[in-house]
């Protein structure tokens, strides 16, 4: 049986391809996102390890705050030859046009020169010197020698000379939002922090061991003691938890990617194992026995299986080494280094293959065993006509009305993340509802999209939709495998199009104005609210203020906005309750707030502040999906009985009727000129970043998904050879009757036409219903998109892909000798 199997393999060589390329690019995600993860691993572990060759021992906070009362201590440690403080704090950075960079201040560091990685210059070694991080440097055109100003945290500018510019490496603390490295008495000036974040030590010929220990024993339990490796194995896990979430994020893109392989897998295996009836047979004549009928079919599955995912793993090696590429090339902060596949990778990428592609073929190995052995005897296959079964119907009715009771369920719960859960579970069931009924339903879905091309192309077209009908099992597990990728892409589609919809028209609704001006540290002067009221080409402008409080005893924010703008310049999105009797001693609180701590309208509170404790009556409960405004809302005089006068954490402003908008726009700058902390945005600015963050996160879906896709196009291409085969026959007797080589590919290529459309057909009806659903399960009051241009386009391209896929198939078709066709047994 073993020499059986082996000859078929080298004889069907050619119609193994495309199966085994599916699981090829399967294996080789799940490969290629262990390459990248492994690889990024490494590197940041190789960056702290380095840092830690550098440190002896390394101090953090453990009991008690690290003070200079503790460094004395550790520095009179025999054995001590060094110990430098680490601090790190916020200093705000004063870019080139004189307002602070960035929307999160810098980093106001200080740290031990050995620790620093000078690129340019030197490090600061006197007052009134700094370094700046590489990246801030090149985007404001900074160089050494240069003189940069600061903010301390009283918000007072100090200038310093740039004396270098140094390299991050892997600590994502400083590379988030840049940083600013200065002497430890400049950084305790500026950050105002007055304590240390950890103290490095470095001994004088003393075991970092030993070194710990005397450490440790000096501070007793009022710090824990690491020695630099040990410290640096730390950091390499809390960073390789974060990892963990990349890895599991692409590891689900790969799990689609694997689950339309075996789509794929299944269907060739189905159709090579109906062609090879009459083998099958006659393997049962000359004594094979059912048992090693089945063996045969799942050893041939396991060889292609092993021989495609150690292609896998290289193919894995190549898209990883692809990804580090892309990450060095685009500047990224992540680490590249040298690129790896562990060994438990590679196992568990062999591993998962092959149980893919054995998996995948059980039904077929199973169906192989009832081949009779009379089956021999005949001339020509018989191609396997096909009945629902009362067991087809029922499964997928009871599967249909699962999810949809379980979707049901999670609609009309509360919207959130377990809400949107539900739904995405109720969705899955009815999926594979579809997926079991998928036979029944291709023949009408084919005749409803084969309608057009049979009408433009007359015979052929008319031949090519006959054919997609005529064996509903195979066009359904082929067009299943198009569905699962187009389902997943037109569901992201239409939720982030809705979510977008939903987010912008709560933002105009509550927030209509032009400008929004805030402070990137502390708050924004009343000042500037009162220049901007005195500006003729202002029309109005709107104060938000804010503190932190207790409500019923738990710490939350409590705020206020310009009285008179409620319901003119700002309106809130009330759930319950109504703002009419909105004054003194009563509150209005964001939903989210309301639900956590299970408060409702007319319910008395506690408020308790610097001033005073009050308790105030739930007057409306208010939509807090928009977080411009705090989550509890005071009447403006209440706000600073209890709190006093504070300034604006916001203020927002419109140009009076009439004036363009370039003209508020200076007019809004220029009030805020003098104030370095404090920044401008517009509507337009923030409406534009919301569509960036959605564009970037769409994209990034699609091209995840495109591998789903290419893999999903294959199952076509693969079912269309082997299809071509089979009606090898039928091809050469309707060349005989007239129909020539051109008119043949033309109708291959309109049945892979209509397969194509049918998947995404049945994708897309899924896909859009559900992101639907899910939107409306994860925020109240959505606002429904269709993205029909974008929907349009996924039809329009699967149908496209589809006859790519056809190409190849189609040319072997019409090459095929009439006479030899005919003439073959």
């Amino acid at each position: 049986m073993l020499r059986v199997i082996l000859a078929g393999l080298r004889a069907r060589k050619l119609r193994l391809v495309l199966t085994s390329l599916a699981i090829v690019l399967g294996v080789g995600f799940v490969s290629g996102t262990q390459v990248l993860t492994d690889t990024l691993q490494a590197g940041y572990r190789q960056g702290f390890t380095a840092d830690a060759g550098k440190l002896d021992v390394v101090v953090i906070p453990g009991k008690e705050e690290l003070t200079s009362e503790t460094l004395g201590k550790i520095r009179a440690v025999p054995g001590v030859a060094e110990a430098h403080p680490v601090l790190i704090g916020e200093a705000p950075l004063i870019g080139r046009d004189g307002k602070v960079v960035g929307e999160i201040p810098p980093r106001g560091v200080a740290m031990p020169v050995i620790r620093l990685n000078v690129t340019a210059g030197e490090a600061p070694t006197a007052a009134g010197e700094a370094v700046l991080d590489e990246a801030t440097a090149e985007e404001q055109g900074f160089s050494v020698g240069d003189t940069i100003a600061v903010l301390d945290h009283k918000g007072a500018r100090h200038e310093f000379r740039l004396a270098g510019i140094f390299d991050v490496g892997v600590d994502q603390r400083l590379a988030y939002g840049g940083a600013v490295v200065f002497t430890v008495d400049d950084a305790l000036r500026i950050t105002g922090v007055k304590r240390f974040t950890e103290i490095d030590v470095i001994g004088a010929g003393t075991s970092p061991e030993s070194l710990r220990d005397a450490v440790a024993s000096a501070l007793g339990s009022a710090a824990e003691v690491r020695t630099g490796e040990e410290h640096a194995e730390v950091l390499a896990e809390a960073n390789g938890a974060s990892l963990g979430v990349m890895r599991i994020g692409l590891l689900l893109f790969a799990a689609v990617a694997l689950l339309v392989a075996g789509l794929v897998i299944y269907n060739t295996f189905s159709i090579l194992v109906a062609q090879r009836t009459r083998e099958m047979a006659l393997l049962r004549c000359i004594g094979a026995t059912r048992r090693q009928v089945f063996g045969a079919v799942v050893l041939e599955s396991a060889i292609v299986g092993l021989i495609s995912s150690i292609l896998g793993l290289f193919a894995g090696l190549g898209l990883g080494a692809g990804a580090i590429a892309l990450l060095e090339a685009t500047g990224s902060d992540l680490p590249g280094g040298t690129v790896r596949l562990s060994t438990a990778a590679a196992v568990s990428g062999l591993v998962t293959g092959l149980a893919v592609t054995v998996g995948a073929a059980l039904l077929p190995a199973r169906q192989a065993t009832k081949v009779a052995p009379v089956a021999a005897l005949r001339t020509q296959v018989e191609e396997q006509s096909f009945r629902a079964g009362v067991l087809r119907v029922v499964a997928s009715l009871l599967l249909a009305l699962a999810g949809g009771a379980v979707t049901a369920y999670g609609v009309a719960g509360e919207p959130g993340e377990n809400a949107l859960v539900i739904v995405t579970a109720g969705g899955i069931l009815v999926f594979f509802a579809v997926l079991i009924i998928g036979p029944v339903i291709v023949r009408p879905l084919s005749r409803i999209a084969g309608r057009v091309p049979a009408w433009l192309f007359g015979v052929p077209g008319r031949l090519a939709v006959g054919n997609a009908q005529r064996n509903p099992k195979r066009s359904a597990t082929t067009t299943i495998a198009l569905t699962v990728g187009v389902t997943l892409i037109t569901f992201m589609s239409v939720l982030t199009a809705t979510l977008q919809e939903t987010i912008m028209r709560k933002l105009d609704k509550q927030f209509p104005a032009q400008f929004v001006v805030y402070a990137q540290t502390g708050t924004v002067p009343r000042a500037i609210a009162d220049d901007l009221r005195t500006r003729p080409e202002i029309g109005s402008v709107v104060e938000i203020r804010e503190k932190e409080g207790k409500l019923n005893g738990r710490h939350v924010d409590f705020g206020t906005l310009t009285q008179a703008a409620l319901g003119d310049s700002v309106h809130l999105e009330v759930t319950s309750g109504s703002l009419d009797g909105f004054g003194p001693g009563t509150v209005a609180i964001a939903d989210h707030i309301a639900t956590r701590n299970g408060i409702k309208v007319g319910d008395v509170v506690t408020l308790s502040a610097e001033r005073r404790t009050a308790r105030l009556r739930v007057a409306a409960i208010v939509d807090g999906s928009l977080n411009l405004v705090p989550p509890v809302l005071l009447p403006e005089q209440s706000f600073e009985r209890y709190f006093g006068t504070v300034d604006d954490a916001m203020v927002l402003a419109s140009g009076a009727r009439g004036v363009p908008f370039e003209t508020a726009d200076r007019v809004v700058n220029a009030a805020t000129h003098a104030y370095p902390a404090v920044k401008v945005s517009s509507a337009a600015k923030i409406r534009a970043q919301f569509e960036e963050q959605f564009a970037i996160l769409m994209n990034i879906v699609v091209a995840l998904l495109g591998l789903a896709i290419i893999i999903s196009l294959l199952g076509i291409a693969n079912t269309l050879t082997l299809s071509v085969h089979e009606r090898i026959r039928e091809s050469a007797v309707l060349r005989a009757l007239g129909l020539t080589g051109g008119q043949l590919r033309g109708m291959i290529s309109i049945e892979a036409l209509v397969l194509g459309l049918v998947g995404a057909i049945i994708g897309i009806a899924l896909g859009t219903v559900y992101g639907w659903l899910a939107a409306a399960s994860a925020f109240n009051d959505v606002s429904l998109q269709l993205p029909v241009g974008r929907i349009l386009l996924f039809l329009a391209l699967s149908g496209l892909a589809a006859v790519l896929a056809a190409l190849l198939p189609a040319r072997r078709a019409a090459r095929v000798s009439i006479a030899g066709a005919l003439s073959a047994a």
